[in-house]
């Protein structure tokens, strides 16, 4: 099984490539996703955060990450020091379904969606990389249209690399500032590459 990654910088549309890609019948995960169980009521993780951190929980005894964002962006040992409690069992769980995919075996390859896949060292472990890519000026549009402020805004695109040079290491660049019919025809297209390389 072809194994693949789908990164790109905060807001330039990898929900959208990965909703598509799943349409075309591709087993995916996402390490967001997979991030809010590992911050779930209960966990260790979740445990090492709130003696990091503080009263960061929601009511339900989750993460709760509009607590937790304004101190983990605005301080970059902050930011390490949740990514050093939080990656390690993302990416546990990431080799585990990407094992589960592989035993079911009817499918030549899957994608995982992982934003800090270069920031986390982890490109090596994929055979692809696909990236998402717009310009600054739309992430920073497309954030406040979410809510954040512009100074919020800034700070989540200053804590990644920017989705430029994701783009120019990765081995398929994906750009989501046209329409989504644009979006979706390159997402064919890289499909159809990335399973003309997958095992038969």
């Amino acid at each position: 099984m072809l194994r693949v990654a789908l990164t790109g910088g905060i807001a330039t549309g990898k929900s959208y490539v990965l909703d598509r890609i799943r349409r075309h019948g591709i087993p995916c995960l996402d390490a967001d996703a997979l991030a809010h169980g590992v911050t779930a009521a209960g966990t260790e993780a979740t445990a090492a955060i709130v003696e990091r951190f503080g009263d960061v929980l929601a009511t339900d005894g989750s993460v709760d990450r509009h607590k937790l964002g304004p101190s983990v962006f605005a301080d970059a040992a902050a930011r390490r020091d949740l990514e050093v409690i939080v990656h390690p069992a993302v990416f546990r769980a990431i080799a585990a379904g990407l094992r589960g995919f592989e035993r079911i075996g009817d499918s030549p390859l899957a994608v995982v969606d992982i934003p800090l896949l270069y920031e986390t060292g982890h490109a090596a472990e994929f055979a692809k990389v696909m990236a998402t890519v717009c310009p600054k000026d739309v992430q920073m549009a497309r954030l406040e249209a979410r809510g954040l402020s512009r100074e919020e805004a800034a700070q989540r695109l200053a804590a990644q690399l920017p989705a430029e040079e994701k783009a120019a290491r990765a081995d398929y660049a994906i750009r989501t500032d046209g329409s989504f019919d644009d979006t979706d025809a390159r997402v064919m297209q890289v499909l159809s590459e990335l399973l003309a390389l997958a095992p038969g």
